[in-house]
């Protein structure tokens, strides 16, 4: 998978797994990284498969409709790449902490929905819930933090809930923070999120 690494200053810091949203690339989120950690090592990826040319985590049968085959078969390739990356790079495997917003907010909830031990915690901005009917995997130590608009067109508040308890129920931490807004990313969510991630010592 198209990627940057960046090493961290402290290689006992998490490494943060960015994945953008639809029709963003690699360097989308790399200055959320500083906000975050500036002291961690950072993997940005660029999602596999292209909706009209815009890069994504995984095809849509629609808006807000997932693709649930490719959902599965392209959130097995990102753990793969994980594993791969981990030993390429020399990080620990176990110490990530995802940073996604929208679509690749998606496919890190898909990780923790299908892998157990893909991700130990994560940061969902404007988040749906990737499947519905599944069982998840034993989540507990795993923390998790959600960014939600409470006018989002595209993230109707009820995924932003469902995903909460979801999650809560396979065992996770989870934070849902609420911004009035619609489905951008805001600095405001952001420094939410960084605030989160200091006080848990992720």
């Amino acid at each position: 998978m198209k990627h940057i690494f960046q090493k961290g200053k402290d290689p006992s810091n998490p490494t943060l797994l960015l994945l953008h949203g639809t029709g963003g690339t690699e360097a989308d989120l790399l200055p959320l990284a500083g906000h975050i950690d500036p002291n961690a090592s950072v993997l940005s990826v660029r999602g596999n498969v292209l909706e009209n040319g815009m890069p994504r985590f995984f095809r849509r049968l629609a808006e807000g409709v997932f693709d649930e085959e490719d959902l599965v078969f392209r959130t097995k390739e990102l753990n793969e790449f994980l594993d791969k990356a981990a030993e390429e790079y020399g990080f620990n495997r176990g110490n990530i902490v995802a940073v996604g917003y929208s679509n690749g907010a998606n496919i890190a909830g898909s990780l923790l929905f299908h892998y157990q031990n893909a991700l130990k915690a994560a940061i969902l901005h404007h988040p749906m819930v990737p499947r519905r009917g599944v069982k998840l995997p034993d989540l507990s130590g795993k923390s998790v933090f959600i960014a939600a608009g409470n006018n989002d067109p595209i993230c109707p508040a009820e995924e932003s809930n469902d995903l909460k308890t979801f999650l809560e129920n396979a065992g996770a931490k989870v934070e849902l923070h609420w911004e009035n807004q619609g489905h951008q990313l805001t600095f405001g969510e952001v420094q939410a999120a960084a605030s989160w991630y200091k006080q848990k010592k992720c």
